[in-house]
């Protein structure tokens, strides 16, 4: 994670490379300094100075989950049987191990974990609940909503 000094040191040309990146990071770095107005040679400097820094933590492809046969999205609250560290500790290791679960939080007020999940059907979802959630005797409660439309998805933070 970024300090906080480095997030105060980025200026104007950093944030709007970072959006652009945001856009679309497959732009090679002849059309991303035109983008920005930069040269080439400062973009690329800049670029390698936000990946150091750790603004830029990875850059990747967005896959379309219809496409690629994992069509449902399923939104998971878990709730553990006892609040003890380290059994959230382990039940997490192995949420985050399962490839179909692509997002997993810790939260607070309600349930101890969300997921998200895509699978291909109902049937692998009842495949996943049974092998990660429901076959856990440490796991109390499992409710699951499963999305029929979705209205947003933007993987983009704001830049300020």
């Amino acid at each position: 994670m970024p300090a906080l000094s480095t997030l105060r040191t980025i200026d104007d040309l950093d944030r709007r490379i970072l959006d652009q990146m945001q856009q679309d990071s497959s732009l090679t770095n002849q059309e991303l300094a035109a983008r920005v107005h930069a040269s080439p040679p400062t973009c690329l400097r800049r670029v390698r100075k936000l990946i150091q820094s750790g603004l830029i933590q990875r850059q990747i492809a967005l896959l379309d989950p219809a496409l690629m046969g994992a069509a449902l999205t399923v939104i998971i609250e878990v709730s553990l049987d006892a609040q003890a560290a380290g059994q959230a500790d382990a039940v997490e290791a192995g949420l985050i191990a399962e490839p179909a679960i692509q997002q997993c939080y810790r939260v607070s007020s309600g349930p101890d974990f969300v997921l998200i999940a895509q699978v291909a059907d109902m049937a692998a979802y009842q495949a996943l609940a049974l092998r990660y959630l429901t076959g856990d005797p440490r796991v109390r409660n499992v409710r699951s909503f499963f999305a029929t439309a979705r209205g947003k998805f933007d993987t983009r933070i704001p830049i300020k």
